[in-house]
């Protein structure tokens, strides 16, 4: 340093002299807000150091407050996690017990509506096994329960008793490999037996190909296996088409699709019947009214209007009878009445060229009833005479 000052001595003074002036200069001038304009040359150079000094502050000291305060944040945190957890469990609960009430209540309605007598029951437990298809209720041969009785629900049949025992029973599905019902489908009356695979699925044995079946129609129990009484539904067709030995029907169980928590046991059944199919709507068409008849017109239009309205009514039987009565008129015999027969093999007259009938009342210019034919040759029968006594 002294080296370079000695060298440059003349040039250090002029420097500093130089500087010295500028920071005179600066002092006395003034900027356009007033402001010396050292003072703005100061504050200008030392701005982004403060800046700088500010920003390592501030973030040494957020993360030693972050750090510190990083406990009570975690606690927090954990405690709210449980009350959330708290409030899952409890609407959990809540919904399930909304559930219950709502199948209690179906149950309840269900039971008043139906003729049988029933006890209601709880599930309690299901058997072993993954694929288990039979659950234990609540009820028992102490409750009046016995070996063979059906289980229902609202939505159809789930099963039957298997074993009583004195506080519980055990129910097998309907879905179980074994179980057997008595079905009628709704729409076509087609009569045959349910029986379970032991999958989710039942099919329906004894169904002839020529019966008619179709996809979507429910079937109903028949009553014909003494357990379920008739009327109950048990399932729609899933699946038809035609076998070997008969129609292969899938029906898919209304009542055994989820789990079942809650049932009816069929104490005393009565037989029911079964629903009608519902027929859809037929649409309104409007139709107008009958215009009114023309003077000169009435009584010409009146006697075949009234013809062709006495024919609309009129039965077969009505229609063969009068195609008699006309035949034997034609021949002048009086159907039922005692003598001879008319011949029923000739066509009738037609009704413009029908003769009244020969016990009817003559009218002024009425033509006499024509005598019946008979074949040439041959007479026709007459009333035997009376023999007179003969001579002595």
């Amino acid at each position: 340093m002294e080296t370079f000052l000695s060298r440059y001595r003349n040039l250090s003074v002029l420097l500093a002299l130089i500087v010295g002036q500028l920071l005179l200069l600066a002092y006395q001038v003034k900027a356009r807000e007033d402001v010396r304009l050292i003072r703005l040359w100061a504050v200008t150079a030392v701005t982004p150091l403060a800046r700088g000094i500010e920003w390592v502050r501030g973030g040494t000291g957020g993360f030693f407050s972050g750090y510190i305060f990083l406990r009570d944040v975690q606690s927090e945190n954990m405690r709210l996690r449980q009350e959330l957890g708290q409030m899952k469990l409890r609407n959990q609960f809540l919904t399930a017990e909304l559930s219950t009430a709502d199948r209690a209540k179906a149950l309840l309605e269900f039971r008043s509506r139906i003729p049988s007598k029933t006890l209601p029951a709880r599930v309690i437990g299901t058997g072993t096994g993954a694929n288990s298809r039979v659950v234990f209720v609540d009820r028992g041969s102490n409750d009046g329960v016995k070996r063979g009785m059906a289980a229902i629900t609202p939505e159809g049949i789930v099963g039957k008793v298997v074993a009583a025992y004195p506080m519980a029973s055990l129910v097998q599905l309907i879905t179980e490999q074994g179980s057997v019902a008595g079905v009628i489908s709704q729409k076509n009356h087609v009569r045959g037996t349910l029986k379970g695979q032991g999958t989710p699925n039942c099919i329906v044995d004894y169904v002839q190909n020529e019966d008619k079946l179709e996809p979507g129609e429910w079937f109903y129990t028949s009553g014909a296996d003494r357990i379920y009484p008739r009327g109950l539904p048990v399932g729609q067709v899933k699946m038809v088409r035609e076998g070997r030995g008969g129609k292969e029907v899938v029906v898919a169980p209304s009542a055994v699709t989820g789990s079942v928590e809650e049932m009816l046991i069929v104490i005393d059944g009565v037989q029911g019947l079964i629903p009608e199919p519902e027929t859809p709507a037929s649409p309104q068409i409007s139709i107008l009214p009958p215009p009114p008849p023309i003077a000169g017109e009435e009584q010409r239009v009146a006697p075949s209007a009234a013809g062709e309205a006495a024919g609309a009514n009129q039965t077969d039987a009505d229609k063969l009878r009068e195609k008699y009565r006309r035949i034997g008129e034609s021949q002048g015999v009086e159907i039922g009445s005692p003598g001879p027969l008319a011949d029923f093999n000739r066509n009738p007259p037609p009704p413009s060229a029908q003769q009244p009938a020969p016990n009817s009342t003559a009218q002024p210019g009425a033509q006499t009833p024509v005598a019946p034919r008979t074949p040439q040759g041959t007479q026709p029968p007459s009333a035997p005479k009376p023999q007179e006594p003969r001579k002595q």
